[in-house]
């Protein structure tokens, strides 16, 4: 049996076991622990091994240091509107300082996420319909900046808030596809109206230039034409009949021309002075060949089938 003092001595080895215990605390990665001395904050234990007073100092608070995300459920919001949306969205945080985060703020997430849905109300609902859906970045920016400032005395530092999905109602939607639809065949009738002007446009200007070179062309016909008569005129004038006899007879050949260019047979009735004019001219001949067809050319017409006319005189 053992004796009194044995006893006391394994009684001492116990009770030094159990202060040393009470006395050792291990923090992990990740993780500060704040301690208390009767009740009141006194320093805060970093990872890894650290020795605190057994019995007077105890862990306070075990705060995680890492970055931390936190859901932000869906709620109503109604824009500035006047149209109802509903919103959830994210918020990432992560504590700075642990004695603060420990003991500024009870209930440190419940804190952050009611304070982010607050501020989310009051963001998006200073908002039209329209710009919410098109400014998602500006609305996360607005959001980040003022609840990180409202938690800085936390000792929390939101590193992102992000809105997920903003979802309006279903005749809300419809309303907008309509709107989207008839903005879209507003654009297409404008485009369609402005490809017609400028076609109309282009048209007008063709025919204007069309119609210039037209007048140009008729302008510069009769100028030849009075240089043409000017010319037989002075030779007249000056005793050369021969001008006024070639002048007369190009105008005969010409419509002669004409006549002759026709496929089907046909008799042409003439004068009689003008059938002795053109005999009487001098290389007439050569030119009634051509018209007529007669050498080479009458070939070319006896083998497309057309035969030429038939120049009959009569007496007047």
């Amino acid at each position: 049996m053992l004796a009194g003092f044995d006893i006391v001595i394994v009684v001492l080895a116990v009770v030094v076991l159990l202060v040393l215990f009470a006395g050792i605390k291990t923090v992990p990665q990740g993780f500060n622990f704040t301690v208390e001395r009767f009740g009141r904050y006194t320093r805060t234990l970093s990872p890894g091994l650290n020795l605190i007073v057994p019995f007077v100092d105890r862990v306070g608070a075990k705060m995680n240091m890492m970055e931390q995300v936190l859901d932000v459920p869906t709620q109503e919001i109604i824009t500035r509107d006047n149209a109802i949306v509903a919103v959830d969205g994210v918020a990432f945080y992560q504590v700075l300082n642990a004695p603060q985060a420990a003991y500024q703020v009870a209930g440190l997430q419940n804190a952050i996420l009611n304070l982010t849905m607050t501020n989310i109300r009051t963001v998006m609902g200073s908002m039209d319909l329209d710009e919410l859906l098109s400014n998602r970045d500006t609305i996360n920016e607005r959001l980040l900046r003022v609840v990180d400032e409202a938690a800085h005395p936390w000792g929390i530092k939101v590193t992102r808030v992000e809105i997920k999905d903003i979802n309006p109602p279903a005749n809300l939607v419809d309303s907008m596809a309509r709107q989207m639809m008839a903005e879209r065949d507003k654009r297409a009738q404008i485009l369609t109206a402005e490809g017609l002007k400028q076609s109309q446009i282009l048209e007008a200007e063709g025919r204007r230039e069309a119609a210039f070179r037209d007048a140009e062309a008729r302008e510069r016909a009769a100028e030849a034409e009075a240089r043409a008569t000017q010319v037989v005129s002075e030779a007249i004038s000056k005793g050369d009949l021969q001008a006024l006899n070639y002048f007369v007879a190009q105008k005969y050949t010409e419509a002669l021309a004409k006549i002759g260019s026709a496929t089907n047979s046909k008799v042409v009735l003439m004068p009689m002075e003008a059938s002795a004019l053109i005999g009487t001219l001098g290389g007439i001949g050569e030119i009634t060949k051509e018209v007529f067809g007669i050498g080479g050319s009458s070939a070319g017409a006896r083998q497309s089938g057309a035969r030429p006319p038939v120049v009959r005189s009569t007496d007047s």
